[in-house]
């Protein structure tokens, strides 16, 4: 069975955050089980590995996909979700793809340069008092903390870019908190000359994920934070982890476009039946 691994949010090789692509046959029975889904996303150990087939009879999507950490599914992905429209347009697929997935219809649209827009729900954004347990597992003091909704993350502001690149979080600490992932942001510390808006990152070892390269989902809820306060729908983020990677958002009420390039790596045969 064909494997692809794809470097998503970049235009360059080993940077951005990768994903593993497998694309299955029809099948009316759907996707094999989930404990053969996982065995595949624990062997690549990526964040995620991406699952698709197409879909016949459904009149409002063309594929099926799941996305598998290492260790759980998630419900929203958004490189993996990048990293497939990708492949599905290297292999010819043409015009809006639309997935069916856990968070409902999300659809691609691949630009003639390359560039892949997404349109996912926004997460909505709920204030919370930032705890001691936050505090000491970050070891930093927050500004602002907000819940995600049905996201699952909490969403954590700190001081300035440099708190942001400088955090090393306890993920033991992480781990207590009852939340899929924790991403801190703050604003760019030189807007006009960095060429992005606001940096981020991304932790989530409940998931298996220590940390995130290049965090799609999480741009759902940086996008509805910081176009507010910088009063622009459009602005780009910038995920400052060791690889790094850029998702522009453009903010449509309760949809969020995130778009980006993506680059493959890697295309191999599955050598063994999963």
């Amino acid at each position: 069975m064909r494997i692809r691994t794809v470097d998503a949010f970049t235009d360059r090789p080993y940077t951005g955050n990768p994903a593993a692509v497998v694309l299955l046959e029809e099948d009316s029975s759907g996707f094999p089980a989930d404990e053969r889904l996982q065995r595949v996303a624990g062997e690549m150990n990526l964040s995620e590995t991406a699952f698709a087939h197409p879909l016949s009879d459904d009149p409002e999507a063309d594929w099926a996909l799941r996305w598998f950490t290492p260790t759980a599914e998630v419900d929203l992905c958004g490189h993996a979700t990048l990293a497939t429209a990708h492949i599905l347009h290297s292999d010819g697929v043409t015009g809006t793809i639309r997935f069916r997935s856990r968070s409902g219809v999300l659809t691609a649209v691949t630009g003639p340069g390359g560039e892949i827009t997404l349109n996912f729900p926004t997460a909505p954004l709920t204030p919370e008092a930032p705890s001691a347990a936050l505090t000491a597992a970050l070891g930093t003091e927050p500004v602002a903390a907000y819940g995600t909704g049905t996201l699952g993350d909490l969403l954590v502001e700190l001081a300035d870019e440099k708190a942001v690149r400088s955090v090393t979080p306890d993920s033991t600490g992480l781990l207590r908190l009852p939340h899929r992932a924790v991403i801190v942001t703050a604003r760019a510390g030189d807007p006009a000359g960095s060429g992005y808006d606001y940096v981020s990152r991304v932790f989530g070892p409940a998931v298996g994920i220590p940390e995130d390269p290049v965090t799609g989902s999480a741009h759902t809820a940086l996008a509805p934070l910081w176009s507010e306060r910088l009063g622009s729908d459009s602005l780009t983020g910038l995920q400052c982890s060791a690889r790094t990677g850029t998702v522009r958002t453009t903010l449509r009420g309760d949809r969020t476009e995130l778009t980006g390039r993506a680059v493959t790596v890697l295309d191999a045969q599955l050598r063994t039946e999963f």
